[in-house]
């Protein structure tokens, strides 16, 4: 079988490939061999400026403009002449490294120091700066973004609903009332909090050696400051300079950064499991799609989808990352070889996640407030005043006023004339009275309105 949307194993690149468009040119091999190609020739003319490397000399302008040119139209094609040279050396970065000598070989000026690409380098010193690379495009091109179109979604559903009173369940029982848009403000602060830590989060490099040592860099030039050297080659890449490590970086700020994410698609699990229960329960409609069957054999079905499908690919997501986070810190002695493909899977982990907050926001585009339902049930539930009478009642002084409305509300229907009557006689002044009867369920909302408006 020829590979197709059809024939891949995996559903990022069969029933989502099309939603993978701009996805590829990160988390691919394709990818990871572009950013290894940049460290390479970044290394090579951060060699070539410093002073004390008399058999490198700095590059032309000429030879400058070539290796630029190799970053900047690294194409397919490129990639598939790295995989036929691995496919000989059974080498990955290795191949890279004669790619670029192969690209150079028509200039003589970079022909005659070839040799000082991957100088002093141990494949890891390429490998984790790329990878870095990688969650560091991923974190600017693709996670914020996605959380930003879902933010952004989420404030106006929070504004635009924030006056409109609705039933909270706590338990799963009718509670003290909240408002739509209040419900929807506490996921965006909870999910404002997590991008925060996103943003922040620290993307770390090494270039230190086949042990963490500088050994060969050191036997080969031992006046030169490689320490000082590898700094500021990896903060020009844009990452934190890590200076003790075996023969790879750690691994464990990927950790750190995976367990964010780990935190934000736990929220949306949580977020798309209460929107497919408000949905359940008619507090929303979706719209009708024209053409768009919901089941094959009741024509009425519009099924909640898109927070179903959310709620798939984050636990997918969380699965792989989970895995990442326990599994990426931990390194035999000084290095082994498991961590590589575990690393390869990055991709697909953050895919998966960014493709639920896609169905997210889809979801959440497709409803609109049933306010007439949502009204009924909060006016089918007074009993939820109780909460209000007991605690006017302890502020006045009247006697076991929580033990008096616990026999009056629990396990019976109350409704708005029985809880009246109850109001009525209590030892309270008139004006008191008055302002507890004026109460109802869709009122009885505190400052829920008031805190979905600022968010």
């Amino acid at each position: 079988m020829t590979l197709s949307a059809l024939t891949a194993i995996s559903p990022l690149e069969g029933r989502y490939q099309e939603k993978m468009h701009d996805l590829r040119p990160t988390f691919s091999e394709y990818g990871l061999m572009r950013f290894r190609l940049i460290v390479e020739i970044r290394w090579l003319q951060t060699l070539a400026s410093h002073a004390h490397l008399l058999e490198l000399p700095p590059l032309s302008t000429k030879a400058n403009a070539l290796l630029e040119n190799i970053i900047d139209h690294f194409s397919e094609q490129d990639a598939a002449r790295i995989k036929h040279i691995e496919s000989v050396i059974n080498h990955d970065v290795k191949a890279v490294e004669y790619f670029i000598k192969e690209r150079i070989e028509g200039n003589t000026e970079l022909a005659a120091v070839s040799e000082f690409i991957h100088f002093g380098c141990t494949s890891e010193d390429i490998n984790n700066l790329a990878y870095a690379l990688t969650l560091l495009t991923a974190r600017k091109q693709h996670i914020l973004p996605a959380l930003d179109e879902l933010l952004d979604i989420l404030k106006r559903l929070a504004h635009e609903y924030a006056d409109k009173p609705m039933l909270s369940r706590t338990h799963g029982q009718p509670a003290t009332p909240t408002t739509v848009g209040k419900e929807m403000a506490n996921m965006v602060a909870r999910l404002h909090r997590q991008q925060e830590q996103i943003i922040t989060a620290q993307m770390l490099g090494k270039l230190n050696g086949a042990s963490g040592n500088y050994n060969a860099m050191v036997i080969a030039y031992p006046d030169m400051d490689w320490q000082q050297l590898s700094r500021n080659f990896v903060c020009e890449l844009g990452l934190i300079w890590n200076p003790y490590t075996t023969q790879i970086e750690p691994h464990d700020y990927i950790a750190e950064f995976f367990s964010i994410l780990i935190r934000i698609n736990t929220m949306l699990i949580d977020f798309n499991r209460d929107m497919w229960g408000y949905i359940s329960l008619g507090y929303f409609q979706q719209k009708s799609v024209a053409h768009e069957v919901g089941s094959s054999t009741m024509p009425h079905k519009i099924n909640p989808i898109d927070f179903e499908n959310a709620e798939g690919n984050l636990g997918i997501a969380n699965a792989l990352l989970e895995h990442m986070v326990t599994k990426l810190p931990i390194s035999r002695w000084q290095r082994d070889l498991s961590d590589s493909t575990v690393l390869r899977n990055m991709g697909v982990a953050i895919s998966h996640a960014i493709l639920a907050y896609q169905s997210t926001c889809r979801g959440l585009s497709k409803l609109s407030l049933n306010e007439e339902t949502v009204a009924a049930d909060l006016d089918n539930h007074w009993e939820v005043l109780g909460e209000a009478v007991q605690t006017v009642m302890r502020r006045y002084g009247i006697e076991q006023p929580y033990e008096k409305l616990k026999t009056f509300t629990r396990g019976q229907k109350i409704t708005e004339e029985l809880l009246h009557q109850f109001i009525t006689k209590l030892a309270l002044e008139d004006k008191v009275k008055q302002e507890l009867l004026k109460l109802t369920p869709g009122s009885y909302i505190g400052y829920a309105a008031d805190l979905a408006k600022r968010i």
